[in-house]
């Protein structure tokens, strides 16, 4: 009795992962539907392309800039300890945009990065640049200077906080930024904490910073890195890394109408890639994407 029972849990646990690997295996793009403009999705391991949408459009990236504004910040061996100072330049050069940092105030390079990348705080990127060897004007060159060097040929940067539209890139572009970017620890550590509190010094004062991406802050999803985006002229954009059924799944969504859209796509691809079918989008994200597209290519 024993044994027959084993024999049949063993079908039925053979049967149950072949039909898994079946539908992964199978996959239909015309079964996904995303409401960004802009999509690609690739399993990290293999390198394989999942879905693809759009994908060579050229557009303007927002603060998924700041992945590369980190990758060159690390690349230059710069010491993470190390107190940078913000000054009003580096306010200037985010626009003057609003910010809770209290200017001539002081903060390790290394928090300066963690804030940049899980908060998105645009003086962060700002302050790295302007702390970087040769100045602001050498770091965006760099910023230019990897991009080439990762293929990414449809893009360029003239800022390193990504408020400048003229930062501009593909989504098939930053899946190869992403990937280079999940190679670095300190990327993958601080682009994903849910919340974090930094201490400035000369004034001594405490911020809390809360990660702009829902999906990390929370539990049911496993988030291995990130970078949210928006401008009104990029619209809302993410890309992340997050395991799904012990698979590395990197996805990049542009350019989508609301906040939360970018969050609904990564749902729907995540019930793409385990039914086989992700659900419709509504008929006013089709008409946003129809708009946009216009307009880029127009």
């Amino acid at each position: 009795m024993g044994r027959a029972l084993l024999f049949i849990f063993t079908l039925v646990s053979v049967s149950i992962a072949t039909s898994a690997h079946a539908t992964t295996a199978k996959l239909d793009p015309n079964n996904i539907q995303t409401a960004s403009v802009s999509t690609y999705v690739t399993d990290l391991k293999s390198g394989k392309t999942l879905y693809k949408k759009n994908q060579n459009v050229v557009m303007p990236l927002a603060s998924i800039t700041k992945l590369m504004t980190a990758m060159v910040t690390l690349d230059a061996k710069l010491p993470l300890d190390e107190k940078i100072t913000f000054k009003p330049i580096d306010k200037k050069r985010m626009y003057n945009g609003y910010t809770r940092i209290r200017m001539e105030s002081r903060l390790s390079r290394g928090a300066t990065i963690h804030i940049a990348l899980m908060s998105s705080e645009n003086l962060a990127a700002a302050a790295l640049a302007g702390n970087y060897p040769g100045g602001y004007n050498a770091f965006i060159k760099a910023m230019n200077t990897k991009a080439k060097a990762l293929g990414m040929s449809n893009t360029r940067f003239v800022d390193s906080s990504g408020l400048d539209p003229k930062n501009v890139s593909t989504a098939s572009d930053i899946n190869k930024m992403a990937k280079a970017a999940y190679k670095y620890a300190k990327i993958r550590e601080y682009s994903t904490t849910p919340v974090h509190t930094v201490y400035f010094s000369k004034p001594k004062y405490k911020l809390g910073y809360t990660n702009t991406n829902v999906l990390a802050r929370g539990k049911k999803w496993d988030v291995e890195m990130t970078k949210t985006g928006y401008l009104d002229i990029a619209g809302h954009c993410l890309t992340m890394i997050t395991k799904i059924d012990g698979k590395e799944i990197l996805m990049v969504m542009l350019d989508a109408q609301g906040k939360l859209t970018p969050i609904g796509d990564a749902g729907r691809i995540k019930k793409w890639l385990q039914t086989g079918n992700s659900g419709k989008i509504s008929d006013s994200a089709k008409n946003y994407q129809q708009v946009k597209l216009a307009d880029l290519q127009g």
